[in-house]
């Protein structure tokens, strides 16, 4: 495949110093394995890896052709599909800096990426990524051409900086024997030190931060948490989660690459449920939320299941709920037990797990948020290896790890393997290890705030080690933790976790810090408080008509005490019960800046949009009049206008006794 294989069986692994070197071994030791399959038109399409070695190079020869030097930044847009991650391989090669931005990202926040990387190459996956581009291309004035993918709605456009990125991989094949060696050598110039990929930060409490990560920071890790979970060649893992992501980016790059596993792109974010099924992978993440919505959706089900099958389903969970993750974790159960649980293996959990996708799952993992135990304890149940990790962007994901045998719900395990963690004075998390982040992009002043000199980086979560088994607990991010005017702690995640079981409610918000008792907003799930409307004969026309139904309410009043009871078990926590709650009439919106790309809430923004209902919360009204500025998916704003109700909660006093509603 061209003067650039050096790489052979017998390389050491020291060799290995990026990703276009291990996509050469690849291409050498599982030259005929599957490395990627995309459904396009409901058809899988697969390549091997040596297919997929040379579509690289002819990308990469194409890139030279375009002009694209060493230190270039290039901007990847889209959904995930093999020849975007070829791109950025294929931009790697030539010593350039693939920069993933968010596919649903607004034109003005993608201006904002753009315009701080001084990316001089977009490569969009289709129109509507082009059109965001071309968009801001007056304040972003570093975009010299734009790549796309896929040629549906571009034939008028204005191609004078413009190109189909087949037509550049068509250039670069043409002009093989111009480009070969000057591709051989910018290769062989990559080390460990040279940048793998540049990724932003969600941006939370500001503006995105350009994460800096280099060969050995992506490599390192994808090396030690492959042998971590032994994953293999043999492994596949569906890329469906966004490409800006880091996770995505080490389980779909760095561990596919180091382990050579096959990497399927579902064909939308509509089909990725029967993708899932179809592919049935071994590896799997996914964020809390991915789960829940399972859930949520196995509930619906068998809310509308006849009454026998909603019988054995719930004996056979209560059964799988008693004794699931001692038999997963190969602890003791009695062999009546064990029978009766192959029994539900049978007739439940083996039927329930294919619906789902997860028949073959070996390994799986949940991060980025902390998941409700019920919710977690739900899929290990089932037989489903489901572990937590804990990690952030700078640590190019991995801190620390769930071994097998060893999983909890309340903790997120021990420290990765070559990953130093340790915990400050205040409370707050710290760690070093070879995947810690060379520099915050043109930041120098929060790379310093964040990393000291000896390589240790405040993760600004509180946590502790439980000293008998040495496993981490996260209890809130360290700004979130406060405490109540009467002294006691104050941990909104905590509580949040556990109202998001339930399937009605899809997102909840705590408040309470310095304050005499706790208020929280709520987010009806619309599809399983839908199922529920439509079963009861309940008409409603929006999402803020069904919010403020009075059974609605009335239900989700009953969650809230449920968890306040709950909440009362803990002494440290006891004080975060919710006293007042009301139930939101729109659902929280990235676009509308209430939450991150990642579907993280952004507290402080909210507090301040919504300030009003917290008045009304805290001041004893029954209902607060409100008027809200809203985004339509065409970019237009409007303003929603809508009385919340707003209603008090039992709490739970210390000596277990109910309290009135105030």
């Amino acid at each position: 495949m061209g003067g650039d294989r050096v790489v052979t069986t017998t390389a050491t692994q020291s060799a290995l110093e990026s990703v276009p070197a291990l996509l050469a071994r690849n291409a050498i030791e599982n030259a005929n394995l599957t490395a990627y399959r995309e459904k396009e038109f409901g058809i899988w399409q697969s390549w091997t890896w040596k297919q997929v070695k040379a579509e690289v190079d002819a990308l990469a020869m194409g890139f030279l052709a375009l002009g694209m030097a060493p230190g270039d930044h290039v901007a990847i847009i889209g959904r995930n599909r093999p020849a975007l991650y070829w791109s950025m391989v294929a931009a790697q090669s030539v010593g350039a800096v693939p920069v993933a931005l968010y596919q649903d990202a607004a034109a003005d926040e993608m201006a904002y990426v753009l315009d701080h990387c001084g990316a001089r190459f977009a490569i969009c996956g289709d129109q509507e990524q082009v059109d965001k581009v071309i968009e801001v291309q007056e304040e972003v004035s570093g975009i010299e051409q734009i790549l796309y993918l896929d040629k549906r709605g571009m034939r008028k456009y204005d191609h004078a900086r413009m190109n189909w990125l087949m037509d550049v991989q068509a250039e670069g094949l043409a002009a093989r024997s111009r480009f070969e060696a000057e591709l051989k050598t910018r290769r062989a110039a990559l080390n460990y030190d040279s940048t793998c990929v540049m990724l932003y930060t969600s941006g939370t409490t500001g503006k995105p931060k350009g994460v800096v990560l280099s060969n050995r920071n992506i490599l390192e890790t994808a090396k030690a948490s492959c042998q971590f979970d032994t994953l293999t060649r043999k492994d596949e893992i569906l890329a469906y989660l966004p490409m800006a992501w880091v996770g995505d980016f080490i389980f779909s790059m760095g561990q596919a690459y180091w382990a050579g596993f096959c990497v399927n792109c579902p064909e939308n974010e509509t089909t990725m449920a029967a993708d899932l099924r179809e592919i049935g992978p071994t590896y799997f993440f996914a964020p809390p939320r991915v789960f829940e919505t399972m859930l949520t959706q196995v509930m619906i089900r068998m809310e509308d299941a006849s009454a026998a099958k909603k019988r054995m389903f719930d004996k056979y969970m209560a059964h799988a709920r008693k004794v699931g993750g001692l038999i997963l974790d190969g602890k003791p159960v009695s062999a009546g037990d064990r029978l009766k649980y192959r029994m539900g293996e049978m007739l439940v959990y083996g039927p329930l797990k294919n619906t789902l996708g997860l028949s073959n799952i070996r390994v799986a993992y949940t991060a980025g948020e902390a998941i409700g135990p019920e919710i977690f304890d739900f899929y290990r149940s089932l037989g489903i290896n489901l572990k937590q990790l804990y990690g952030q962007t700078e640590a190019s994901v991995f801190i620390t790890q769930q071994p097998d045998g060893e999983v909890r719900s309340d903790t997120v395990g021990v420290p990765s393997p070559g990953v130093e963690v340790k915990i400050a004075e205040s409370g707050e998390v710290f760690y070093r290890s070879p995947g810690v982040f060379v520099e915050y992009y043109k930041n120098p002043e929060s790379t310093a705030s964040t990393k000291d000199a000896e390589g240790w980086v405040a993760t600004g979560d509180a946590g502790f080690f439980e000293p008998d088994t040495g496993h981490l607990r996260i209890i809130d991010r360290a700004k979130d933790v406060g405490k109540m005017a009467d002294g006691r702690m104050f941990a909104p995640k905590y509580v949040e976790n556990k109202l998001k079981f339930y399937p009605n409610i899809l997102e909840a918000v705590v408040f309470g810090n310095g304050r005499d008792r706790c208020v929280a907003f709520i987010n009806i799930d619309l599809n399983a408080v839908g199922n529920w409307a439509e079963r009861n004969n309940i008409a409603y026309s929006s999402y803020q008509e069904l919010a403020g139904h009075p059974r609605v309410l009335a239900t989700i009043q009953e969650h809230v005490e449920a968890v306040n009871a709950s909440v009362a078990e803990d002494p440290m926590l006891s004080g975060c019960q919710i006293h007042r709650f009301l139930v939101l009439h729109k659902e929280l919106d990235a676009d509308d800046g209430e939450m991150t790309r990642t579907r993280k809430v952004r507290r402080n923004i909210v507090a301040e949009k919504f300030a009003d209902l917290i008045e009304g919360l805290y001041g004893g009204a029954d209902s607060v009049y409100t008027e809200t500025e809203v985004s339509y998916e065409d970019g237009r704003k409007g303003v929603l206008k809508a009385t919340v109700e707003l209603r008090d909660a039992k709490v739970v006093a210390p000596d277990g006794q109910r309290m009135a509603a105030e």
